[in-house]
């Protein structure tokens, strides 16, 4: 329902400029999309799927050589890789009885590379 002057009284919720409110209101993504980006970026708020998702925008890797480039167990690498192809973030490709695990698409090593550049940027870490 667009906002108008009828259905609300604009100085009752403090609006400023009734249009913009009404064409940010047609443009706001869905409770649905909100609740998938919450997710996505909650995958991302763990630094251990962060350091898994770093090594994997370097290099194609298997389990055991992702295990032993992060220092992390491969049980708990399957753990977090599982989470992370849920969320379309990793793929994987079958050679024998290895499995390779790779980052999705480009978005991923962009997202990546933008989240450390901003973090670099000004001597932060």
């Amino acid at each position: 329902m667009a906002i108008t002057s009828s259905n609300i009284d604009a100085n009752e919720i403090g609006i400023v400029d009734e249009e913009q409110v009404v064409r940010t209101k047609a443009a706001i993504i869905s409770e649905t999309v909100a609740q998938d980006m919450a997710e996505f970026y909650a995958a991302l708020a763990d630094s251990t799927r962060l350091r898994l998702l770093h090594c994997l925008s370097i290099a194609e890797l298997c389990v055991c050589d992702l295990s032993a480039a992060a220092g992390i167990s491969q049980s708990t690498v399957s753990h977090h890789l599982r989470m992370l192809r849920n969320l379309r973030l990793v793929k994987h490709r079958r050679s024998g009885r290895l499995v390779y695990y790779s980052l999705d698409d480009q978005h991923i090593k962009d997202l990546l590379e933008q989240g450390l550049e901003h973090l670099l940027e000004g001597g932060r870490r």
